[in-house]
């Protein structure tokens, strides 16, 4: 049997071992790691002859080695923390405490594993390590003495400092009074004792931290206070310190012990084969057991995965090494005949002994023997000497188990930080179940201590707040049929689980219409979109709360809602059928200030100010519990587009990263762009890319910059933090305002958050889908807001990298270099392509690299000057048909790249190995992705699309960045729709009963806003006489609306009639037929709240058509800076370019052009050294966001695995067909008439229940 067969495990298909058998993949590398030390210790032994006595300090350096992998690591992981973050010195103090222990401990690590392992029975060595948690013991009792309170784990850690006692009395009963007159043996004993003690020191901070809360001495907590805030610091000095101390004691022994070092340089090839198997087990399953206990802690798996393993490993090694013996040894016996009778004292003398030294052959048997060789000083025949060596060892693994039975009750959550679990960043590699089961954090089990980790599962209040405004039908339909998921996922009547409760905030910008009626009398109206939403509201209500009848069984009725005039239009309150609720904030412009960043500073100060900030303040006035006053802690804010779909689950996995880790003030998941239609096929690539390379770069070595507004979970505390709420609540003011603030709000947000040191993170199991644009037109108008103001916050923290590295933890310098190359590659993007085009022209056409850069840079110069003159649609125009010729020409790129490949027989070049190699990494990552691995075929339209998006689009978003409107979502009438019908004259008749009916429909109206609270209104739809109606205008499938509304969209329809418009109230409750609408009235403190936001931030602005001018020239001035400045550097980048082409054998590098067999083929390769060195960045950049995909993707898998294990499961509504993808479901209506009609408004299609299922990991 090789020893390499321990190293056979199948990486990819760990995970799935770890899913159905979760404690296998942590025995098989604590087993290996373990048994490859305890075999390199053997080896190192004086009379063993695997390896010849000359050869024993190959045995001892490899020891050495293992001891000092874990501190070189350690080294490189704090450095590089200490370089990418912001680190302190320590105290003098604090540093020679800390570093006197780490002597301590190092050096009795190197004396007991070096010097006297080496010279003691196999057993023994496997279980003298479980002794290393003698003063571990010790101090827990210490630790739990000065607890107030009483705790229950006293008696076991007293237990286990006993039994480890016990054990080490055993072992030097076993070992000096075998001989008393052996001084070398007693010295190797009581330098084992020594070491091991020595070692037990490693651990001593993590009691040091709970005695020092428990004590009055203010020292020792500024103490732990120091050594927390300079722990960088403190573990660079002592892993430095531990490799100094363990190359001193390695250095000093083999000269002391007689051998020589100069025998490690002339090793015979087969020793040293066997020697390289050893230590590569060794050190590569000790770094896979820290990680796999690691992530067994972070998936809530603590008992099967952590602590089982753990225990069972020295039992396991201890069977894995002895068992052969015994077999051997009766083998031996067996093959006598029964001719003598030999004990294990004769076995060793007359078979281990005198074995030939010789390896040829099969190293195992080897092995074997030298194992036995360890047991040979022993008399195994002697029941003294069994009983003394079990007995010890029992005792060492019994107080093991004891001194760490707290972790059994240890709370762990799901995706703990590390930094939470154990005390140190890395393990100890000789001893590493010991390490692992000592580093956890300990914790005190009293009361107090109990009631405080359980505050830490409390429930979280979370906020779902959702902008709207001219969404369509089946955009509006996604997000509430979503609430309805989440109200069933999470009830609020008699809940299952009670991690969390919500509500949900919809924010209805403009939902009004004014209507004059008679005499001046001025009413209002919701608008057509705002019945819509109504409309959807009734329709999904009452199929979620059938959706589990059978067929014919009579349907429920739906139960009365709210609806409540507001100072800023009107609110419909919803109760959903399981508890929660949805709240619709009607907007009307004339009272409240419009637009998306006003509605979402409506939310922020309704509900944080308010709701959260009111409330517990009246809690604080009437002495209530303390937790209740701690409540913005808990309290999240989901933000949500009008269009967003999600699941539950995608929820769950963004509470899990706030919960978890305080300082994350937000968190994104991964966004799906939906639709048909090439213009939806380019950006799901794009965001693809994005979101697989881009962000998850970002999230490991930086902070995510944007978390879109569409689907992210902000942290109240970090959004009431100083100089966030209150900044992103201030009016734009000056020209650069309107870009960055009114433009991007998301990333804006984003970034005065990053500036106050708060964390952004990237969830890519949260799955969100929101519609994305589906015509060139809407693309190229969304893109253009988008491209300037990420610009322009990417700038806004460049110029405060000093000030944002030494506020956020997060984000170094170095980070703000990538983000620095990122923002130039951005910038120089179109003269790159530029580039790009002109290559292709010169392979095409084979002309001069100069000539075929002038022909590249003529087309987007004209475009460029065209911008400046034409209005926008006729750029978009001449942008759109350009789109196509470039797409034409990008596609013959391609191939010609290809074919030159092929031409030259070799991808030796660097152009063919950046195509490559990119082409290799994308594919790669898609394959890590494999639920969007079908995204790749979109990958070709993304590339022949690259010059419209790199090039044309910069250009055409850069020329009108001066346009601050939001140019999406605006209103038109849907192609083919039929004109307006005309009005049929009434008769005199018809006319007075609606003039009637109108009149005391107003009446009634004026009367309500006068009555108490709860009494509902109804107006018979009889006593009205129907109007013809207009066609519905079909909105477009984009974002968000204009900052500036058109003057013709302002226009109101005059009314038919003369008289009293009906008011608003009424009309939805006439119109809301299947969901009664009582009318309820705001408290006067909630009134006068809304009164005095409205005062200081809403207010409507001003028609200020003087200061619009203003605003619109100071625009056209920035513009033209920042063009003028955008487009000279891409210039000079295009003219430095065509310089070096002009000198190209001068001023160029010349590479050997080699074939696929690396033989040189007589031609160089001419390349200029700007694109060669821009290239070597650009390839560099995206190697790293390669290699942090990796990781990330390793830590999204084991959330994912943690959340589907400790999620309950839901039970599946019943199969019917009626709820079928694709079918409509008939609402549910108090009428009883037989009749459908064709094409029916009050049809909805209903979407299966989990149609994305529960969290899929993409």
């Amino acid at each position: 049997m090789e020893l390499s067969l321990l190293l056979s495990n199948n990486l990819p298909i760990t995970f799935i071992h770890l899913r159905l058998f979760p404690g296998s993949p942590l025995m098989k590398y604590l087993a290996g790691a373990q048994t490859s030390f305890l075999l390199l210790i053997t080896l190192s032994n004086e009379g063993t002859k695997t390896l010849p006595a000359d050869q024993k300090p190959v045995a001892l350096l490899c020891i050495g080695c293992s001891l000092i992998t874990s501190s070189v690591l350690l080294f490189l992981k704090s450095f590089w923390k200490a370089c990418y973050k912001t680190s302190k010195l320590p105290n003098k103090a604090t540093a020679a405490l800390v570093l006197f222990f780490e002597f301590l401990v190092s050096l009795g690590a190197a004396v007991l594993t070096i010097v006297a392992m080496p010279h003691l029975d196999i057993v023994t060595n496997v279980t003298i390590l479980n002794g290393v948690g003698v003063l571990s013991a010790l101090l827990q009792v210490v630790a739990q003495c000065t607890a107030k309170e009483r705790n229950r784990f006293l008696l076991p850690s007293i237990t286990a400092f006993i039994l480890i006692l016990l054990g080490y009395i055993l072992f030097l009963v076993l070992y000096i009074m075998k001989d008393p007159n052996d001084t070398k043996m007693a010295i190797w004993v009581g330098l084992a004792v020594g070491g091991s003690f020595l070692v037990s020191f490693n651990w001593w901070d993590n009691y040091f931290r709970l005695i020092s809360e428990n004590s009055g001495s203010v020292s020792l907590k500024i103490l732990c206070r120091d050594m927390t805030k300079c722990q960088n610091m403190l573990q660079i000095l002592s892993s430095l310190l531990r490799i100094v101390v363990t190359a001193c004691v390695l250095g000093a022994y083999v000269p002391l012990s007689k051998m020589d070092w100069g025998i490690v340089t002339s090793i015979p090839t087969r020793e040293t084969r066997i020697i390289a198997i050893i230590i590569g087990v060794q050190l590569i399953s000790s770094a896979l057991c820290h990680w796999f206990a690691v992530a067994a802690c972070k998936m809530h798996a603590l008992r099967r995965c952590f602590i089982l393993p753990l225990y069972l490993a020295s039992l396991a090694v201890m069977a894995l090494l002895i068992i052969p013996v015994i077999v051997y040894y009766q083998d031996y016996r067996i093959s006598l005949n029964g001719t003598e009778s030999v004990n294990f004292t004769g076995y060793c003398t007359e078979y281990v002994y005198a074995r030939n030294q010789s390896l040829n052959g099969n190293v195992f048997p080897h092995l074997v023997l030298d194992v036995t060789h360890t047991l040979c000083f022993l008399d195994m025949s002697s029941i003294t000497d069994i009983g003394l060596l079990s007995g010890s060892a029992v005792a060492w693994w019994l107080g093991l188990v004891l001194a760490t039975l707290h972790l059994w009750y240890l709370n762990v959550y799901r995706i703990q930080r590390t930094q939470d679990l154990f005390i140190r960043r890395l393990y100890e590699g000789t001893f590493i179940e010991q390490s692992l089961l000592f580093n956890t954090r300990f914790d005190i089990q009293t009361k107090d201590r109990m009631k405080r980790d359980y505050a830490a599962f409390e429930p979280v209040m979370v906020y779902l707040c959702a902008t709207m405004w001219h969404e369509t039908y089946d955009e509006m339909i996604k997000i509430i049929i979503s609430i309805f998921r989440l109200d069933k996922y999470r009830p609020k009547k008699e809940p299952k689980i009670n991690d969390f409760t919500f509500e949900a905030h919809i924010y209805f910008d403009d939902a009004f219409n004014a209507v004059e009626g008679h005499q001046g009398h001025r009413g209002s109206e919701l608008n057509e979109y705002a019945i819509n939403l109504v409309k959807i509201l009734t329709e999904v209500y009452g199929n979620f709360m059938n959706i589990d009848e059978k067929f014919f069984r009579e349907q429920q009725q739906i139960p009365d809602q709210k609806i409540v005039r507001t100072p800023y239009g009107g609110r419909l309150v919803v109760t959903m059928p399981h508890g929660n609720i949805i709240v619709v904030h009607f907007k009307d412009k004339e009272l409240i200030r419009h637009k998306k960043r006003w509605s979402q500073v409506m939310y922020l100060y309704y509900l944080l100010g308010w709701k959260l900030t009111s409330k517990y303040y009246g809690c604080w006035q009437r002495g209530e519990d303390e937790k209740e006053l701690q409540a913005e802690h808990n309290t999240y804010l989901l933000a949500l587009d009008g269009d967003t779909d999600f699941q539950p689950a995608a929820v769950m996995l963004l509470i899990d990263r706030l919960k978890m880790y305080p300082r994350v003030g937000a968190a994104c998941g991964r966004i799906h762009p939906t639709g048909s239609g090439p213009a939806v096929w380019f950006q799901k690539f794009e965001y693809a890319v994005s979101h697989w390379l881009q962000k998850t770069a970002e999230h490991v070595i930086g902070c995510v910059l944007c978390s879109p507004g569409c689907f992210s979970l902000f942290r109240a505390e970090a959004l009431m933090d100083d100089n966030v709420m209150k900044r992103y609540s201030t009016k734009s003011m000056e020209a650069s305002h309107y870009i960055q603030y009114d433009q991007g709000e998301d990333r804006w947000l984003c970034t005065l958050l990053l500036k106050q040191g708060w964390r952004v993170e990237y969830n890519a199991a949260s799955d969100a889908y929101t519609n994305a644009p589906e015509d060139f037109k809407e693309l190229y108008n969304q893109r253009r807001r988008w491209g300037p103001s990420t610009m322009a916050n990417v700038v806004d923290l460049l110029g405060a990298t000093s000030l944002i590295s030494k506020r956020n933890q997060s984000i170094s310098k170095l980070f703000m270099f990538y983000q620095l190359f990122a923002l130039a590659s951005a910038i120089l993007a179109p003269a790159t392509i530029c580039l790009l085009i002109a290559g292709g022209l010169t392979f095409i056409f084979n002309i001069n690299a100069n000539s075929a850069l002038v022909l590249s840079v003529i087309p987007p110069a004209i475009y460029l000057g065209l911008c400046f003159k034409l209005k926008t649609d006729t750029q978009i125009i001449i942008a759109e048909v350009m789109s196509v010729i470039y797409a034409f020409l990008m596609l013959v790129v391609s191939m010609t790249i290809i074919s030159s490949m092929v031409k030259d027989k070799t991808i030796l070049t660097p152009n063919s190995i950046f195509v490559v190699s990119m082409a290799i990494i994308y594919i790669i990552t898609a394959i890590m992705h494999p639920q969007e691995f079908p995204l790749v075929f979109h990958g070709f339209l993304y590339i022949i699309c690259i010059p419209s998006a790199y090039l044309l689009l910069t250009i055409y978003s850069m020329v009108n960045m001066n346009n601050v409107s939001w140019g999406t979502r605006e209103t038109k009438p849907a192609a083919g729709a039929a004109p307006p019908t005309t009005t049929k004259p009434q008769t005199t008749t018809q006319k007075a009963k609606s003039t009637f009916a109108r009149f005391f429909s107003w009446a009634k109206c004026k009367k309500s806003s006068h009555r108490a609270n709860g009494e509902q209104l109804t107006v018979s739809q009889d006593n009205l006489v129907p109007e013809p109606t207009q066609p519905e205008p079909h909105p477009q499938n984009t974002i968000v609306e204009d900052i500036k509304i058109l003057e013709e969209e302002q226009k109101q329809e005059e009314p038919s009639f003369n008289y009293p418009a009906q008011c608003w109230v009424t009309d939805l409750q006439t119109l809301s037929v299947d969901m009664h609408l009582q009318e309820d009235t705001l408290s006067q403190e909630e009134e006068a709240f809304w009164k005095e936001l409205q005062e200081k931030y809403l207010k409507p602005l001003p028609d200020d058509k003087e200061r619009q001018k203003k605003i619109a020239s100071d625009l056209r001035e920035l513009r033209n800076k920042i063009n003028f400045a955008f487009f000279a550097l891409n210039a000079m980048w295009l003219v430095a370019t065509f310089t070096l082409q002009l000198f190209n054998m001068s001023l160029s590098i010349q590479i050997p052009k080699v074939d696929l067999q690396l033989q040189y083929t007589g031609e160089n390769i001419v390349i200029d050294p700007i694109s060669f060195m821009f290239i070597l960045g650009f390839a560099v950049s995206v190697v790293i966001q390669f290699l942090a995909m990796l990781y990330h993707r390793i830590y999204t898998l084991i959330h994912y695995i943690a959340f589907m294990d400790t999620e309950p499961r839901e039970s599946k509504p019943e199969s019917q067909d009626s709820y079928l993808p694709g079918k409509k479901v008939k609402s549910i209506s108090n009428s009883n008439s037989d009749s459908e009609p064709e094409d029916s408004d009050d049809e909805m299609p209903v979407m299966l229940y989990r149609r994305h299922g529960v969290g899929t990991l993409v």
